[in-house]
């Protein structure tokens, strides 16, 4: 079963995070057990301490969801040991109809590559050179379908010499009288006497007995009985080398099951091999690659959560097959190759959204999931405060709150104490809630912190402006915009470097050096970016 991930924005605020939780538990609770909450970005301070409040684990982290090898439908043919025979190798590739093998080590990590073509080269050049060298003896019993007639031939571990068919007697001149010999005969005692007085290397009786009397002598010979005729014999005898001899074990170009398609193609391109073996993170073989695979590739499947613009979603986006998209923010870029499911509705927190599709199904989150859900609509209200919350939101907070057993005053204290310690960077803290926006051919950059002391933040003005102008020069952007906003005070200190004018103008601010208190202003989304796009057209 594929999994479907279900994410929120880069740089994600608590909002974020929870709706992605809670979408994800009421889905597996529906039954639908692949979905997955997952996170773009490092979780902020405060969804730590939300998170902890309610006992949960930060979802998993995800970068990049581009596709990968793993998502491809390759072939899974069996991996074959180097130390297995030529013979099982061959038999091995006409049974599973393909032409090329890989081969492991006993780790099952990658040896090579065998191909028909080495098989057929081979096959070739033993046809001029029989000789064979050092053939374990337990493979030529297994192509043989043999067994070991005396003593002698016992304590042989491997065979090799000239392979050699025993002719009649009467052509002296063309028989065998090297000890450096495998010979294969049949029902011949005459030639099988003559090679243990010679002391061949090995004797290969073909379909035939052996008397006892010629095994009784001491000999270093292996004498071997097989039913198959002399004329398979003499070609299997070939085949019972080890793989190892015959296989590519250079140079190979091999994927692993987490690289991206965008990389594998580039390398398929650049080589002409028919197939290429795909390894696991422990280096053992799990399957073969070749460029058909790469025509139609699985996409991998996700849940968009409070947004919809690919500058905020997760790299390798237009790669994924998106299924829904459940969001408060304005409609923006994101394109789908198919129609697709979109809840998008004005309220002040896509948890709130959420927590209706709960009551749609006729389901109630638990007491742990309510309290998250209730904190999350919290935050991104700014404790009720910020002009996108509505009555809606208000309501199903309270209900969550309820449900779990708790005051939403004293966790809004919580929440929004903790927010900005004396410890942290300001490069720390100008990120941890971050977007960026492409409006009217304007690259701006909207940070926000929520607090309930500004003064404790303004205190270090400089390092913010100084931190948002190394922004604004690596980003290439027009304009950064930092929103402190304080709770208790209900408005927010407007920090900005840039277009500095069109920031004046946008807000009326009339002589300030680059900082302002903005009375009343909390939102970014329903505040500050319409106002910017109205100025820019």
């Amino acid at each position: 079963m594929d999994t479907v991930y279900i994410t929120g924005h880069r740089n994600p605020d608590t909002d974020s995070i929870v709706s992605a939780m809670a979408y994800a538990a009421l889905k597996n609770a529906l039954g639908k057990r692949e979905y997955k909450a997952a996170r773009l970005g490092q979780i902020s301070d405060e969804t730590q301490i939300v998170l902890d409040r309610f006992g949960f684990r930060p979802p998993m982290l995800i970068s990049d969801l581009r596709t990968q090898v793993r998502d491809l439908d390759y072939d899974t043919p069996p991996s074959l040991s180097a130390a297995a025979t030529i013979s099982r190798g061959w038999q091995t590739m006409q049974s599973e109809k393909i032409s090329v093998l890989p081969v492991a080590n006993e780790d099952g990590t990658l040896y090579g590559m065998l191909s028909a073509g080495d098989v057929a080269g081979y096959d070739m050049t033993s046809v001029r050179n029989p000789r064979m060298g050092d053939i374990p003896v337990y493979n030529l019993l297994s192509v043989l379908e043999g067994k070991i007639l005396n003593e002698g031939g016992e304590l042989k571990d491997v065979i090799s010499g000239e392979v050699t068919i025993a002719l009649p007697a009467s052509r002296e001149n063309l028989m065998f009288s090297s000890r450096d010999s495998i010979v294969v005969c049949g029902d011949q005692p005459d030639m099988i006497r003559r090679a243990l007085e010679i002391g061949v290397n090995c004797v290969i009786v073909c379909q035939a007995e052996v008397s006892p009397e010629l095994l009784e002598g001491e000999t270093g010979t292996c004498v071997i009985s097989t039913p198959i005729d002399a004329y398979q014999a003499v070609r299997l005898i070939c085949h019972a080398l080890p793989i190892s001899h015959i296989c590519n074990s250079r140079d190979l170009v091999c994927f692993h099951l987490d690289d991206y398609i965008d990389d594998v193609q580039d390398a398929v391109l650049e080589s002409r091999f028919r197939a290429y073996p795909i390894l696991d993170e422990n280096e053992r073989v799990v399957g073969m690659l070749s460029r058909y695979h790469l025509l139609r590739p699985r996409r991998k499947r996700v849940v968009l959560m409070d947004h919809n613009e690919k500058a905020q979603s997760v790299i390798g986006l237009d790669q994924t097959e998106i299924l829904e998209i459940v969001d408060h923010h304005r409609l923006a870029d994101i394109e789908t190759k198919n129609p697709i499911h979109v809840r998008n509705e004005p309220v002040g927190s896509t948890t709130t959204i959420v927590a209706g599709m709960y009551q749609e199904k006729g389901l109630m989150p638990t007491a742990k999931m309510a309290g998250l859900m209730a904190a999350a609509i919290i935050s991104d209200t700014v404790m009720f405060k910020s002009p996108t919350c509505t009555q809606r939101d208000m309501d199903v907070a309270t209900r969550m709150a309820r449900i779990a057993n708790l005051s939403l005053e004293e966790l809004g204290k919580a929440i929004f104490s903790a927010t900005c310690g004396d410890d942290k960077t300001v490069e720390a803290m100008l990120h941890t809630d971050y977007k960026e926006f492409h409006i009217a051919g304007h690259n701006l950059a909207v940070s926000q912190i929520t607090c309930m002391d500004s003064d404790r933040l303004m205190a270090r003005k400089e390092e913010f402006l100084s931190a948002m102008e190394t922004v604004h020069q690596q980003r290439g952007l027009n304009t950064v915009v930092l929103m402190i906003t304080d709770v208790l005070l209900e408005g927010t200190w407007l920090l900005y470097v840039g277009d500095e004018d069109t920031i004046e103008q946008a807000f009326g601010l009339r002589g300030a050096k680059n900082s302002a208190f903005l009375p009343k202003i909390m939102s970014r989304k329903k505040q500050v970016i319409p106002t910017l796009s109205a100025l820019w057209g």
